[in-house]
Formats: C-alpha cells, structure tokens, sequence
C-alpha cells in the first residue's frame, strides 16, 4: 500500500515532469516559428539565435530539428498524463520517459558542441532546450529508480 508520502512524491515528479515537458514544447516551438519566419527581433540580445537555427544542423531530412523536439517533449508530456489512468502507460511509463530523454539529452550534447565548436554561436533558446531536457531526464532518473526499488 502506498503511503500519502509516496503519493505526493509521486505527484511531484510526474506534475514537474509533465510542466518541464510542456515548457520544453513551447521553447521548441518558439524556435520552430523563429525559422520560419526569420524575424530578428525573436532573437534575445544577438543574431546568434537565427544563425543556429539556419545551419545545416537545424534540419534532419529537411525537418526541423525544433519539430522534432516538439514531437518529443510532447510525447513525453501525454505519458507522464496517461500514467495515472492507463496501466500499460504506469507501468511502462517511467521507461519511456526515461528513453525518449536520456536520446533528448544525448542529441541536445551534440547539438550544443556544434553550437559552440563548430557553428561558433549560441543559441539561448536551444540552451534553454537543452537544460529542459536534462532536468527531465533526472526526473526520469528518480521515478525509475522508485520504480524498481517498489
């Protein structure tokens, strides 16, 4: 039987998880109207933000990165909500979340070594993106770990 304590835990987690998520979808989308509509003043203090987002590395098969984080933060979003009312989604739920994040982090790693060492301009959205995700990640982290450890 679950104690309140782990309750409210459990809460926290998935409500933080799902908030970051949700964040982490209008940052994306941000970035994804910023390419398409080049508008500098989007941009927070430089040019730099325009100038990732037209490299060659914003797109993967001629889509845009920043639709593809949409699609993930998304995703990642709609299982934290379906946890609570789907058991194959409670039960799989803190896995998935866990994958899709640790790739969303692995893929923001490279992307910000790009920015910094290759494109040589930071983007403070993308960052901001990146720092999202890390944060979803070691909330996926601490729900996997309760999660076997119960």
């Amino acid at each position: 039987m679950k104690t309140s304590i782990q309750n409210s835990s459990r809460s926290f987690l998935e409500w933080s998880g799902i908030s970051l998520a949700l964040l982490g979808a209008a940052d994306a989308l941000y970035l994804l109207i910023l390419k398409y509509t080049q508008l500098e003043a989007l941009c927070v203090g430089n040019r730099d933000c325009i100038t990732v987002n037209n490299s060659i590395y914003s797109e993967i098969y001629g889509i845009p990165v920043s639709a593809f984080g949409i699609a993930a933060y998304l995703a990642i979003a709609g299982i934290l909500l379906l946890e609570s009312r789907l058991e194959l989604a409670r039960e799989n739920g803190p896995l998935a979340v866990f994958g899709i994040s640790l790739a969303g982090v692995a893929f923001s790693a490279y992307l910000t070594w790009i920015e910094f060492a290759v494109i040589r301009a930071v983007c403070p959205f993308c960052i901001a993106s990146a720092v999202i995700i890390s944060l979803i990640f070691i909330l996926a982290i601490i729900r996997l770990v309760k999660q076997i450890s119960h």
